[in-house]
């Protein structure tokens, strides 16, 4: 097979700009990808790459920008047909919109259906990762690794396990949901480029003793990640206290069955309590940010502050609660929602969050999430402009912040030049 040399600028990290500043970037103005059997086989300048690989054949981007392709941390497929609905809060929003069309995933070919629009939708934003939610039925969760690995997509995804608080035909209990996470995880975990994720939806929908189940699975595959929700919004808070008068918080919900470790990744996360905070530093799990989601839902403003105090934090659409399958709508909204919490976002900042911050958090940055050898091609390449608007804020750019930053704010599929998945075009 023929080497690839992808040109364009490129911008890459060698550290974490929430802990080292914007100068853990690299950004190289005329520079290029080497790509070599489906990896990244070496970054640099595109002159010192030519002259080293002159046998590579070349696909120039021109002015276009590569970066690893973004990496969406917390999504729910089976709710791409509903999303911008109108006008509810997280409680009512699950019983109005989630709980009806989450009831038609027993049907494989609906679920397939959904997974083939959803994948496209993603790719043509630039996303070549995600970290899904499926519904109860295990065909939702067929549906979705069987058209990943079509597509030949890094995915991770799982049964989401609900046995009460829930309509009928969206409940199991705390053995099918043991016995169906376990057949699921054996038959998809680790194929190819997939990964399941042990999947409560969050402890208002499982009984204690589901919990528990869950968290034995757990025990028995470490290595596998657990994915649940974590104080979303304060009506959810209160009523999380009524179903477990006994924890001490709603993480200890979690703990207290087995469900919190340095492999949890919890979506939300708005209103922790201290305790909650220093548990979650102190045991190495993940947070993820879902800014879209949390303005559109009207659920708060998450404290990215978090993510210079040594716990690792992703960012996420959480489609359909989200309004967007855009990561670059997605960044957008989380430096709108620094601002109104009198923190402004660089772009350094918001790039890493999508990209090898979210990797990261789902404990995949060995594979995927940054510009390095030996790492998975998986790259998006950005047209800095895409539209007339973005086009003459960029030409006045001096920096290549500058030059960037109209692009996450007003950017959307058509700033997407090229997406790459293990170094093929897609």
């Amino acid at each position: 097979m023929v080497d690839k040399l992808l040109l364009g600028q490129v911008l890459r990290f060698e550290g974490d700009p929430f802990v080292d500043g914007p100068g853990a970037a690299r950004h190289d103005a005329r520079g290029g990808v080497l790509v070599r059997a489906g990896r990244i086989a070496a970054v640099g300048t595109a002159d010192d790459l030519r002259r080293a690989h002159p046998d590579a054949k070349p696909v120039d981007h021109g002015q276009g920008l590569i970066l690893p392709g973004f990496i969406d941390a917390h999504a729910h497929y089976p709710q791409t047909a509903i999303i911008a609905s109108w006008g509810k809060r997280l409680i009512d929003w699950l019983n109005t919109y989630t709980f009806p069309e989450e009831t038609r995933f027993d049907d494989p070919a609906y679920a397939a259906e959904i997974a083939t629009r959803y994948f496209d939708l993603v790719l043509a934003n630039g996303t070549t990762t995600v970290a899904s939610y499926c519904t109860i039925h295990p065909e939702s969760v067929d549906a979705y690794f069987e058209e990943a690995r079509r597509r030949g997509l890094r995915a991770l995804a799982g049964k989401t396990c609900m046995d009460r608080n829930a309509p009928d035909g969206l409940r199991d209990s705390a053995q099918t949901a043991y016995d169906d996470s376990k057949a699921l995880l054996d038959k998809w975990h680790g194929l190819d480029r997939l990964s399941y994720v042990i999947t409560p939806r969050f402890s208002p929908t499982s009984t204690p003793g589901q919990l528990a189940a869950l968290g034995a699975l757990w025990s028995e595959y470490p290595d596998c990640l657990m994915q649940t929700h974590l104080s979303e919004q304060n009506d959810e808070i209160a009523w999380v206290r009524s179903l477990f008068p006994e924890a001490r918080d709603y993480l200890d919900t979690y703990e207290a069955h087995g469900l919190l470790g340095e492999n949890g990744v919890y979506g939300h996360a708005i209103h922790l309590e201290p305790r909650e905070i220093d548990r979650l530093r102190e045991v190495g799990a993940a947070l993820v940010h879902c800014p879209t989601s949390n303005s559109f839902i009207g659920s708060g403003l998450f404290d990215m502050g978090l993510a210079g105090s040594r716990i690792r934090v992703g960012l996420a659409t959480d489609t359909g609660g989200g309004s967007s399958f855009s990561m670059l709508r997605t960044m957008a909204a989380a430096y709108e929602i620094g601002q109104l919490r009198g923190r402004a976002l660089h772009p350094a900042e918001l790039i890493w969050l999508a990209t090898e911050g979210s990797a990261r958090a789902l404990r995949i940055d060995s594979h995927v999430g940054r510009l390095a050898p030996g790492l998975e091609a998986d790259l998006v390449v950005l047209d800095l402009a895409s539209t007339p608007a973005i086009a003459q804020r960029a030409a006045r750019a001096d920096t290549i912040w500058e030059a960037l930053f109209p692009t996450i704010m007003m950017g959307d599929d058509r700033a997407i030049a090229a997406t790459y998945l293990a170094g093929a075009r897609h």
